[in-house]
């Protein structure tokens, strides 16, 4: 990598912990009370170890044929999380490193994450993906479904069901879209009700590099960020 390239990345990330230290400050939140996550799709694994040594831990992939190779060539200390589209046929393969799985739609692929991370004798965090845009190319169960999902994920020993997801409307207009990660945070205040066992809900994963600071004033735990970091995908 080149020089220019180097501190090219280097400023981008800077730039965006800048993004999210500025819109917690405006939310009277901690800063460092929000995860995040450098999602490096397409992007070789050595931009994810410049940034490591710079001190970023938490490092996401859309795909799990990159997402498994990167995790091989990671250090220990780094935090992995998958975060595309889950097909449950694929979990076997990221099973014995990956530390959280965010975007779990039904309880058929969390039965299979508490298989799979039984077998590797692990515990894996995962986060129930709602479709908070309603829109049909999104995955996610609906919000009416919810419950019982969560209901049923309480007796699985081999996972923890810690937050909820949403990938929000690709909207110019950002006040469009705040009103669907509003949605999520009350989803996530009212059924904290019901954590228990391997239910214990806590984070919100929502908001990417267009729209993290709305986020983030509506209450994301978590934000994940490629191009405003990486640049455009190869």
């Amino acid at each position: 990598m080149s020089t220019q390239k180097l501190n090219e990345l280097k400023q981008q990330w800077s730039e965006v912990l800048g993004e999210i230290s500025a819109a917690a400050s405006r939310s009277g939140r901690d800063p460092s009370s929000i995860k995040l996550i450098a999602v490096s799709k397409t992007h070789p694994f050595e931009k994810l170890e410049v940034l490591h040594q710079l001190g970023q831990l938490h490092f996401g992939e859309n795909r799990v044929q990159e997402l498994v190779p990167k995790m091989e060539q990671g250090s220990d200390d780094i935090v992995w999380h998958m975060i595309g589209t889950l097909q449950s046929n694929k979990v076997k393969y990221m099973a014995q490193r990956v530390d959280w799985i965010h975007s779990v739609p039904k309880l058929k692929a969390l039965e299979e994450i508490n298989k799979r991370a039984g077998d590797a004798g692990r515990i894996i965090n995962t986060l129930i993906q709602v479709n908070i845009s309603e829109e049909d190319q999104k995955s996610g169960c609906d919000p009416d479904e919810l419950k019982s999902l969560l209901l049923a994920s309480r007796g699985l020993d081999h996972l923890r069901v810690r937050g909820l997801m949403g990938l929000a409307s690709m909207e110019g207009d950002l006040e469009v879209v705040r009103p669907q990660f509003v949605m999520l945070r009350e989803l996530r205040d009212t059924y904290q009700q019901l954590n228990e066992g391997s239910l214990q809900l806590e984070e919100l994963s929502m908001g990417m590099s267009h729209d993290l600071e709305v986020a983030i004033e509506e209450g994301a735990t978590m934000v994940r960020v490629g191009s405003a970091i990486f640049g455009n995908r190869k």
